[in-house]
């Protein structure tokens, strides 16, 4: 199965896009900066260029994981021990006839929704406890990521559509 890292470095560069837009003081930077208790001060002293580079690979990390939770293929591909080349005729066929299946913007936008409200909230929330921050402050950050990994989700499953990538396992 070919990993599409074209698909893989746009959905990337949405965290920081709508990180911009989220926590601007206009929408929730305000409140996020109270409820985290960080200042205008302490937001200043960092090192910003590392802290992008940094968001970009650990997004990368994140898109190569979107691939398995939104395109089905991977599963199916799965299934025969990862190499297609090796798989009985009846995979070649099955992939023939449902290798597109379900590859869209808006399916894997709802598998990586799914997984912000299933996984992520979670996730978050517990931090959140243990830190002893408030559920302002975690619903403020499981909402950002649910709605950025639902945004990157469906770039990931949805660029079949843009380029024509072929499933079909060819031999």
């Amino acid at each position: 199965m070919q990993i599409n890292f074209l698909a893989i470095l746009f959905a990337a560069l949405v965290p920081l896009l709508t990180g911009f837009i989220w926590y601007n003081p206009k929408v929730f930077g305000k409140i996020w900066m109270r409820e985290a208790g960080l200042s205008e001060d302490k937001m200043r002293g960092a090192n910003m260029g590392l802290i992008i580079i940094s968001s970009i690979v650990l997004s990368i990390l994140m898109g190569f994981f979107l691939q398995f939770v939104t395109i089905h293929q991977f599963g199916a591909v799965g299934m025969v021990g990862g190499d297609p080349d090796l798989a009985k005729p009846s995979f070649t066929a099955f992939m023939h006839d449902y290798g597109t299946a379900y590859r869209s913007f808006g399916h894997g936008a709802l598998h990586s929704f799914i997984t912000g409200v299933f996984f992520v909230l979670p996730l978050i929330s517990i931090n959140a406890m243990f830190e002893r921050k408030s559920w302002k402050y975690a619903l403020i950050n499981a909402a950002y990521w649910t709605f950025t990994i639902t945004i990157m989700g469906g770039i990931i499953c949805g660029w079949y559509a843009i380029d024509g990538f072929n499933w079909v396992t060819q031999k």
